[in-house]
């Protein structure tokens, strides 16, 4: 099935997406869509976006010892990242 719908984009870029293409991707206020780039023109694609800890477990251990060591100064740079890496 082919679906053409046309739409103007803003002069800051943005695009509406026409309402027919909307309920076609089951897509709503709030949705995330992606975006691709194929030799026969541009894709949309629905998707989902989580979220993801930039850290691990252990990582967390460690700034968690960090806050619990509240006031604690170093002469240096290079003591502080001793200290972090000991932890």
């Amino acid at each position: 099935m082919t679906v053409i719908e046309t739409a103007k984009i803003t002069s800051k870029g943005q695009v509406t997406i026409p309402n027919r293409i909307r309920k076609l991707l089951h897509v709503d206020t709030g949705s995330s869509l992606a975006f691709g780039l194929s030799k026969e023109g541009v894709f949309l694609l629905p998707c989902k976006v989580t979220a993801e800890s930039p850290y691990t477990a252990s990582e967390w251990a460690k700034i968690e010892k960090l806050v619990l060591a509240k006031g604690k100064v170093y002469k240096s740079a290079k003591r502080a990242k001793k200290h972090i890496e000991a932890l």
